[in-house]
């Protein structure tokens, strides 16, 4: 009786252990997971009316920073855009041999040739340097030319700002004070000598063609030059001359001759101001 009674108690203690060890996967309902939505299928866009092709933009500066230059000439026929080429060809020419054509058509020439011969006459060659010849040189072309200048500006230059006359005669005007510059320093032979080479004969002066203005002046420039640079040495030379005999009547055969006679030429010549003498006679040789 007693064992049976242990027993009972036993399994009901057993049973009472058991619900206090559920496990709490157990106790906590398991969420059960949504069902899919069902959406319907997305309608076609519809298509797009096709436009109309722009016009190609000009080439700007790349992303990259490199400049991007784009160079056309012309938007005419073939013909057109060949014949623009050439003119520009051209153009570009006559800017690279303007400025020599500008001197030759000036005073320039004569000018820098007589320095030149003053400094070699002096026996010192390096003194005054090239550039500062060169630089004297264009000085006094634009100090002679100045009333020249003068008229290109008032005849040419400012009608043509002004929009009363074309370029075609704008270069008409500019060209005849430069001509007429040129005839009052050209000799009639000079102008005689390229008629006769050019077949022309006997032509009026108003009538004369720049062909043959341009080459006279240019000879005559460089005669008038060679003249001056002979007058120049003639002094410089006698002073040669008596320092050559001095040395060779006292025996001094083995002392230069240059090393004395410089020394006198530099004094004879800041003496007498020798480069306002000089600079006088290149202005006043253009008066006439």
């Amino acid at each position: 009786m007693k064992f049976l009674c242990l027993t009972k108690f036993a399994c009901l203690l057993a049973c009472l252990l058991g619900l206090l060890t559920v496990p709490a996967s157990a106790q906590t309902p398991v969420a059960t997971p949504f069902p899919p939505l069902i959406t319907s299928p997305a309608s076609p866009a519809p298509p797009r009316a096709p436009t109309a092709p722009t016009a190609p933009q000009a080439p700007g500066i790349s992303s990259s920073g490199k400049p991007f230059v784009n160079l056309q000439v012309g938007n005419g026929t073939e013909r057109e855009n060949l014949s623009t080429a050439i003119q520009l060809v051209i153009v570009m020419t006559l800017l690279t041999l303007a400025p020599s054509l500008i001197l030759l058509m000036t005073s320039f020439t004569r000018i820098v040739i007589v320095l030149g011969f003053v400094r070699t006459a002096l026996g010192v060659p390096s003194a005054p340097a090239n550039q500062l010849l060169i630089g004297v040189s264009m000085f006094l072309t634009f100090f002679i030319m100045a009333p020249v200048w003068q008229q290109i500006q008032d005849q040419a230059i400012n009608p043509y700002m002004s929009e009363q006359i074309n370029s075609n005669e704008a270069m008409d005007r500019a060209i005849e004070p430069i001509r007429d510059f040129m005839l009052r320093q050209t000799r009639p032979g000079e102008v005689d000598f390229f008629l006769d080479l050019a077949g022309m004969g006997r032509t009026d002066v108003k009538d004369l063609p720049m062909r043959v203005v341009l080459p006279a002046f240019v000879i005559s420039e460089l005669r008038t030059a060679f003249q001056m640079g002979f007058l120049i040495f003639i002094p410089f030379l006698v002073i040669d001359f008596l320092v050559g005999s001095t040395l060779m009547s006292m025996g001094m055969m083995m002392m230069p001759p240059t090393m004395v006679a410089l020394p006198l030429k530099l004094l004879l010549f800041v003496l007498v101001d020798g480069w306002q003498l000089v600079v006088r006679s290149l202005v006043q040789s253009f008066a006439s």
